[in-house]
């Protein structure tokens, strides 16, 4: 069975707590991630510049509710990025709610973020993914998303 969602773009007072926490968890993975506290902050305060105009998404970002039965399970931020391309846009974040994971709600968010892109004549959809989480990079690979660069590291003792 297809799990049926639709995106709900979110309302002003929702995105406005999501915004504050969202930053933090980036920060946590990035750090996950290895990079440094200093790299991390830095990072995030790139994006955040580049991402918004104050506190609120800058013109071409859209943060939508994924909804299911009514139900918001999840979180999808989309950005039109011109300045590397007229119709390239990128995925941000997406997220399912750690419960309803598994279930085809991650798969139905990516195919509709493909049909809202294409609807604004978008003809490319990019994203990152850290390289630890496997279940997306198969999920991403299974929708023949292609890997452009690949970034490793190791800690030395």
């Amino acid at each position: 069975m297809v799990a049926m969602i639709e995106l709900v773009e979110k309302s002003e007072a929702n995105l406005a707590t999501w915004l504050s926490t969202m930053w933090i968890e980036y920060h946590a993975d990035l750090l996950a991630a290895g990079m440094s506290i200093d790299e991390a902050d830095k990072n995030v305060e790139r994006n955040r510049a580049t991402l918004l105009d104050g506190e609120w998404p800058s013109l071409g970002q859209h943060i939508f509710d994924v909804v299911s039965d009514g139900d918001v399970v999840g979180i999808l931020w989309l950005g039109h990025q011109p300045s590397r391309a007229p119709n390239e846009w990128f995925i941000y974040n997406i997220a399912i709610d750690e419960g309803r994971r598994g279930t085809g709600l991650g798969r139905a968010t990516m195919v509709a973020a493909e049909e809202y892109v294409r609807s604004k004549s978008g003809t490319r959809l990019g994203l990152n993914v850290f390289g630890a989480n496997s279940v997306a990079r198969r999920l991403y690979e299974s929708l023949d998303y292609l890997t452009m660069s690949v970034s490793m590291y190791k800690d030395l003792p």
